[in-house]
């Protein structure tokens, strides 16, 4: 997969289309499998490279989360998908 050319807006709309409205993932683990898993099957890449994507959307401020993963009181925090 070709990351420097890649929309990364598009994909994520692409993941943001896969969660029903008002229900984002919970939970910094849950929410990057769950991302992880639609790309996998959306973009028909593999597990490394749905990882490696996820790192880039968060990294690029389409995917944030809410919540403090190194704070158990937090880490069930939601996500937000940011499009543009």
């Amino acid at each position: 997969m070709d990351f420097e050319n890649i929309d990364l807006a598009g994909v994520a709309r692409l993941i943001q289309q896969h969660i029903p409205p008002g229900e984002p993932p919970v939970g910094y683990l849950r929410g990057r499998s769950y991302f992880r898993d639609v790309l996998v099957h959306a973009l028909d890449c593999s597990d490394v490279e749905a990882e490696q994507l996820v790192d880039t959307l968060e990294m690029n401020g389409y995917l944030h989360f809410e919540g403090d993963p190194a704070e158990r009181s937090v880490a069930d925090s939601r996500w937000d998908i940011h499009v543009g």
